[in-house]
């Protein structure tokens, strides 16, 4: 009883399985059209990245001299150090040349976030006024990227169904229902971060803060649609 229950059971799992292939092939035998929709936006970068160091060899300073200083100075600036600034541990540097005349300097790395290319300036203006110079940017981003480049997907799928509808007018057809949607982005919206610090421009006269300007960066979107045609 049971084997025969059990050949049942394989049975209903096969044709169950031939019904749903056959559904799907019939969605496929229908006409359709299938285009591409892509989308694409630019965006100003609200998180900056930059890298500072500070190290005793650079000045006449201790490493704990330079950084009360460098605290204070972004503080005035109205940065939240707390959550803005992180530092790993303090390094010895032991090279060959300082062991030699049994020296040993301490160096101190941090980075840190700023909001705008304005603040960016301050912060480099503060940094060298406080006779740091030893900072670069290391990369900027955008906060709202998840939701941004949900933006542009949605756009690429309306531009597919624009396309879609250009060209089932002329045959007198209609766009249906989408059967297929790919991203064809791999779900990740692609964007291109490389090159985004693109100027530097001469210190104002009035305030001598360096004026920076950022590349924007491109997020792109390309879905694939199947569309019925009716």
């Amino acid at each position: 009883m049971r084997r025969i229950n059990l050949l049942v059971i394989f049975f209903l799992l096969i044709v169950s399985k031939s019904f749903s292939q056959t559904d799907n092939n019939n969605i496929f035998n229908q006409p359709y059209v299938e285009v591409n929709g892509a989308a694409d936006t630019m965006i100003v970068p609200d998180e900056i990245y930059i890298n500072i160091t500070i190290s005793e060899n650079d000045s006449k300073q201790s490493v704990e001299q330079q950084e009360t200083k460098m605290i204070n100075a972004l503080q005035s600036l109205g940065i939240n150090i707390e959550k803005d600034l992180s530092t790993s541990d303090i390094i010895s540097d032991f090279k060959n040349r300082f062991l030699r005349s049994k020296d040993v300097i301490k160096t101190k790395s941090y980075q840190l976030k700023v909001h705008d290319a304005m603040t960016a300036g301050k912060v480099f203006a503060a940094l060298e006024d406080n006779g740091i110079a030893n900072s670069s940017i290391d990369h900027v981003d955008y906060s709202k990227m998840d939701e941004l480049k949900n933006v542009c997907r949605t756009k690429a799928i309306a531009n597919a169904k624009t396309i879609a509808e250009a060209l089932a007018k002329p045959l007198g057809q209609e766009v249906g229902k989408a059967i297929q949607i790919i991203d064809a982005n791999n779900s990740t919206p692609t964007y291109t971060p490389q090159v985004r610090l693109y100027a530097m421009a001469k210190a104002d006269v009035a305030n001598q803060t360096p004026q920076i300007d950022f590349q924007k960066i491109k997020i792109t979107a390309s879905e694939n649609v199947k569309f019925l045609l009716k």
